[in-house]
């Protein structure tokens, strides 16, 4: 699939996609469904955007009845079919709506009939039954629903999208490769010029057709392609992480969406959030500490137990949300729907933007994507993501809580040391993702091996896995130089990030001990300042 053109590295395809987020790759997995070949690119790694900087919950489409009845039957249907397709993904662990004194009684009542017209089954529970299943909650609960909820691992199911294509033989995916442009001719993309952002080499990709799934970039990449008819708001969501799980159930405010009004269990931690805060750069979107305290004292209203809680990290993701034509820019009142650009209007044949949406939707809008496209290419072949389960193995397993452990003590195997404590994570694991996982390279980060697995996502936020698997990669051979302590410091400041807006209690002696670690064991603190050329995510 690949040759040279000059001094440029060049790649032919079928179908270009640009953007590995979950979007990007339920498209890649379609379009492969299909027998079409994709190659799938992304300037920094898969789920660099909001496909991993969210909270995990598969909507049962509750949280949207209200205010946007269409997307929420959307999130319902599409939840439906994912717990039937990819169960390993998701833990169907249901959901409360609660209503504290001081919340709107009329909107309480109201709920089962929106919920009704969307098709969502909603039961009606006592405050009494409410706090018997969740003993967190506050005692001025009032009215309480129950809904299908769930939380999906949006890691592992992006991987095993890839996985699948690549299975498949119709699919290949590119990390670190940046878009700079497009060549255009006759109303088409003839090919993309881009860089691989490690080498810094000049890339071309030609393909017939184009996607734009850039998530919160995608208005960026279609500007480069000459489109104005992307205009998206960019809406910064700010989440908290506990350090264990506070509740069995995903627990929503029963208000119209709001700041921490929403707590998702994570496997054996719980998610605070969020934040609705509109930026003007998808760039720059980090959690603040007056986020944090805002978030954790409207939570705390419904679960009181929060107030006193560990939380261990803070994480931001960008929403990229759809603006309509003379809207206000308000992330909280923007569509939580989707929109298939063709891009015709712009004079382009084979260019085309999925935009907006939801985690829960995005099998739909790769669907409905891949319907476009295929019928471009003049293939027949329908859509099979939704009867075709999701295969798993073990490649792309190391993202599930526990699943490292289970493995471990099945197999018994003294001799495999365990790099990272907190979650369990041993060197087979390491060796399995380089050698295999969905986007490995020979020459790995230490984010990127984190990426695939649970590597660093404990109490301890890195303190000691970071100089485990570190030095584990050296002894393998794929560290060989000083690069390798530079990259174990691109993963420890990346967690810092996430760890310094909840520095309080006892964080903080965990905080100590990391950089007592980092900076007086191995020295992170005296290398030379960060490459140039590492981009962020298009």
């Amino acid at each position: 699939m690949s040759g040279h053109q000059g001094a440029k590295r060049h790649y032919e395809t079928e179908v270009l996609i640009i953007g590995g987020g979950v979007t990007g790759t339920g498209i890649m997995r379609d379009l492969a469904l299909r027998g079409i070949h994709s190659l799938l690119i992304d300037r920094q790694d898969l789920n660099a955007g909001a496909s991993g900087g969210n909270h995990g919950l598969l909507h049962s489409g509750g949280r949207y009845v209200a205010a946007d009845a269409e997307t929420a039957a959307e999130c319902r249907a599409e939840s439906e079919l994912l717990k039937r397709l990819a169960p390993e993904c998701i833990d169907p662990c249901g959901g409360l709506f609660v209503a504290v004194e001081g919340d709107d009684p009329e909107f309480a009542a109201r709920f089962p009939d929106h919920c009704a017209v969307a098709g969502i089954p909603c039961e009606e529970i006592s405050p009494t039954e409410a706090r018997k299943m969740e003993p967190a909650l506050s005692e001025k609960v009032y009215a309480a629903y129950q809904v299908p909820d769930a939380t999906v691992d949006p890691f592992r199911l992006t991987l095993q999208n890839v996985n699948h294509a690549r299975r498949l033989g119709f699919g290949d995916f590119l990390p670190h490769m940046g878009v700079e442009g497009f060549d255009i001719e006759g109303g088409e993309l003839k090919a993309a010029r881009c860089r691989d952002l490690r080498s810094g080499e000049e890339v071309l990709i030609s393909a017939r057709q184009i996607v734009n799934a850039g998530g919160a970039w995608a208005m960026n990449i279609a500007r480069l392609a000459g489109c104005a008819d992307v205009n998206l708001i960019y809406s910064k969501g700010t989440l908290i992480v506990s350090n264990t799980r506070l509740s069995q159930r995903v627990v929503n405010r029963l208000r119209l969406p709001g700041d921490g009004d929403i707590l998702v269990p994570g496997g054996t931690v719980s998610l605070l959030g969020t934040s609705s805060v509109t930026i003007e750069d998808p760039d720059d979107a980090r959690p603040t500490i007056a986020e944090v305290d805002k978030i954790l004292a409207e939570g705390a209203v419904m679960m009181p137990p929060l107030a006193d809680t560990r939380f261990i990290r803070a994480f931001s993701g960008v929403r990229p949300l759809l603006m309509a034509s003379g809207a206000a820019e308000d992330g909280r009142k923007a569509s939580r729907g989707f929109s298939l650009i063709t891009h015709e209007d712009q004079n382009l044949s084979n260019f085309v933007t999925i935009a907006g949406g939801k985690l829960t939707t995005f099998r739909l809008m790769a669907e409905k994507t891949g319907d476009l496209v295929a019928q471009r290419l003049g293939n027949s072949a329908p859509c099979a993501t939704h009867t075709v389960p999701l295969p798993t193995e073990n490649a792309v397993g190391w993202t599930e809580p526990g699943f490292a452990a289970r493995d471990w003590y099945q197999r018994a195997d003294a001799s495999d040391m365990i790099l990272c404590e907190c979650e369990m994570t041993p060197q087979s694991a390491v060796d399995a993702i380089v050698s295999d996982a969905p986007g490995s390279e020979h020459h790995m980060s230490l984010q990127a091996i984190a990426l695939r697995s649970r590597v660093g996502k404990g109490a301890c936020q890195g303190a000691f896995c970071a100089m485990r698997v570190t030095s584990h990669l050296y002894d393998r051979g794929i560290y060989d130089s000083p690069e390798g302590l530079e990259l174990m410091r691109d993963f420890v400041t990346e967690r810092f990030k996430g760890v310094r807006p909840v520095l309080w209690g006892r964080q903080l002696p965990q905080m100590e001990l990391a950089e007592t670690l980092h900076c007086g064991l191995t020295g992170l603190d005296l290398l030379g300042a960060k490459k140039p050329g590492s981009g962020r995510a298009s």
